[in-house]
């Protein structure tokens, strides 16, 4: 069954269920700057995450449902943050000057993975989750983007744009053995994995403007349409 979450007032991007399944977090535009929200799953109530209102965007809760690791910009820097699920004093992870973005938690939850163009281009980077220990995860020349950890904690998903244009690929999460590309794009993005950890769903842009779901193994099959 289909419910609608949030209202058609305002937009409201990037949702991430919590693993519970109770709540989903996301990026409400209402009022003007990005911010992030909680809305009940059962009630349809919605608040915000943080008390100050900053700009804040990009939420993915730890594997036990107790933070959030997200974005927000303060002064000129956008850093990853992390804060209890039920709200609080956030912990600032990263200070690097540029974007740091796309936070997501390892399946134990002690490791972050996450996007930054602190080295002038987007890339993979990945830090433990108290925020020590940053290093860069990817060196393939290309712009790296939007990772997530796979269930089993061996591979990292990412979307990688190039001049062939944009293309799902995985990686090591010891970075070992660089990229291993699954997709052919050209315009591939927004891949998240199924439980097993052998497959990925990704949305895929035609042509024509019309997107359409599919999905790969990590075996190289030719991708499928789902929806």
């Amino acid at each position: 069954n289909q419910a609608n979450l949030t209202t058609a007032d305002a937009f409201a991007i990037t949702p991430r269920l919590s693993p519970g399944a109770e709540t989903v977090a996301f990026t409400s535009f209402a009022g003007g700057t990005p911010h992030i929200r909680l809305v009940d799953v059962a009630s349809g109530k919605a608040r915000p995450l943080l008390v100050n209102r900053a700009m804040s965007f990009s939420p993915n809760f730890s594997p036990d449902g107790q933070r959030i690791a997200f974005s927000m910009l303060q002064g000129i820097n956008t850093d990853i943050y992390v804060v209890g699920s039920g709200g609080g004093a956030a912990q600032r992870l990263t200070s690097a000057p540029g974007i740091d973005t796309s936070p997501s938690f390892s399946p134990d939850g002690s490791r972050i993975v996450f996007e930054s163009d602190r080295s002038g281009s987007p890339q993979l980077y990945i830090m433990n989750a108290d925020g020590s220990a940053q290093r860069r995860l990817a060196f393939g020349g290309a712009w790296y983007s939007a990772p997530e950890w796979s269930p089993d904690g061996k591979w990292i998903t990412f979307t990688r744009r190039a001049t062939d244009g944009r293309r799902i690929g995985v990686i090591a999460a010891d970075g070992s053995g660089g990229d291993k590309m699954l997709t052919r794009g050209p315009a591939d993005e927004g891949s998240r994995w199924a439980p097993s950890s052998r497959e990925l769903v990704f949305q895929r842009t035609a042509p024509d403007g019309r997107n359409a779901i599919f999905r790969v193994s990590l075996d190289g099959e030719e991708p499928r349409p789902v929806a």
